[in-house]
């Protein structure tokens, strides 16, 4: 695509009233719009287009689409439906008239947020916190994180096998792949056997429709690959590691695939009343303590840890105390044991474990401080004292 055609905005027309003679000048949209620097994006993006090719869409719309999909929490598809119903959207985009038709294609974003990159959206980020100035020369900063929710449903086993099964007829059909026989009928009739799986009277039924469609969808795979050519083979070979690592993936596991279409996307339990599981990515978010302005933002390919050490107390020297240590450790938490006891769970020698439990812990490089009780809990630090001595200590939290 070409390098897109800026419109001059000090040219008016005698035919149609101006639109922004018409709205409220005192809207938030109308007055961030004037605030924003839109020459900025203008330099900045220009070097991304060709000179040659059908002109692509103004660069001040994309970007203020871009910016009115975060600020709303919009999908692209909405946004384009509400930016036509919206005068002060189009106003924002840089429109001087109502337009009544849509301003792009709602892919149009997807090839636009690819154009630009990570940098780009940088870019906009640096600009929009340039717009308050003193308000961010703050001596604090807080940092928190939260999900970056994914737009999939929530993840079943049935519902994953059925989507594999689809995509393995298309495959069969696009290729001219000959079948034995594509189990459609059946996947439909099992469909509605996985309704209600927690009723107790659909439970067993529920159970043997997810097994028998886990072996359709292994059953069609491994047809479709044998009679691949090679070719063939070689371009699907993504599509069918997924299918695979989905069908072979059980409960336990980790780094799980939930979603075909989305598979980067893992699953966060961030201790919501209303929503224990999350699907997404994680994001870091920093803002100004006082203004609360947001200056920052980062999301992370993989669950890693965000908090601080976890310090496990355990006073009651039985065999919990190492457990849930090695669980939370494995887990990629950052550990200290704190315990009165001289040693790791003295119980334990009652059952001739105590060694074993003991090399464990200080094989998964879990701090132990033995013979130690708690006195006072902060908010970054636990202050402990020695059972013999009183000799106070100090725990990193």
């Amino acid at each position: 695509m070409s390098k897109p055609k800026t419109p001059n905005a000090d040219q008016s027309s005698f035919l149609y009233p101006d639109l922004l003679d018409q709205l409220d000048p005192k809207h938030l949209l109308l007055q961030l719009a004037r605030k924003i620097d839109w020459s900025i994006f203008e330099a900045e993006f220009s070097p991304l287009y060709s000179h040659r090719g059908k002109p692509s869409k103004r660069i001040r719309l994309m970007v203020g689409l871009s910016i009115l999909k975060h600020m709303e929490n919009l999908s692209d598809e909405v946004l384009i439906q509400r930016w036509v119903q919206n005068p002060y959207y189009q106003v924002f985009t840089g429109e001087v008239e109502f337009q009544w038709q849509f301003p792009c294609d709602p892919s149009d974003m997807t090839y636009f947020r690819k154009r630009i990159g990570s940098e780009g959206f940088e870019k906009i980020l640096a600009v929009s916190i340039g717009i308050h100035q003193e308000k961010i020369r703050e001596d604090e900063m807080s940092i928190d994180t939260t999900v970056q929710e994914k737009n999939i449903t929530f993840p079943t086993d049935a519902k994953q096998y059925r989507k594999i099964h689809g995509h393995l007829l298309k495959i069969a059909r696009k290729e001219n792949i000959g079948l034995s026989r594509t189990y459609e009928k059946e996947v439909k009739k099992l469909k509605l056997h996985t309704r209600f799986s927690n009723h107790p009277k659909n439970r067993k039924k529920a159970r043997h429709a997810v097994r028998r469609l886990k072996t359709i969808s292994g059953r069609l795979q491994r047809e479709i690959q044998r009679r691949m050519r090679a070719e063939q083979c070689a371009q699907y070979a993504e599509k069918m590691g997924l299918y695979q690592r989905m069908l072979k993936q059980k409960r336990g596991d980790k780094n799980k695939l939930y979603s075909l279409h989305e598979s980067h996307v893992y699953c966060m339990s961030k201790g919501k009343a209303h929503q224990r599981y999350e699907f997404g990515t994680k994001a870091s978010i920093t803002t100004t303590r006082d203004s609360g302005i947001v200056i920052g933002a980062l999301a992370f390919e993989k669950n890693i840890f965000d908090g601080h050490t976890v310090v496990v107390f355990d006073d009651d020297n039985f065999y919990m105390g190492a457990v849930i240590a090695e669980k939370l450790k494995l887990d990629g938490n950052e550990v200290t044991l704190v315990t009165t006891a001289p040693e790791v769970s003295p119980w334990t020698h009652n059952t001739l474990e105590q060694q074993r439990i003991q090399a464990r812990v200080l094989e998964l490089d879990i701090k132990v401080f033995t013979a130690h009780n708690i006195t006072r809990v902060g908010t970054d630090e636990i202050e402990v004292s020695c059972v013999y001595t009183d000799k106070p200590g100090v725990v990193a939290a």
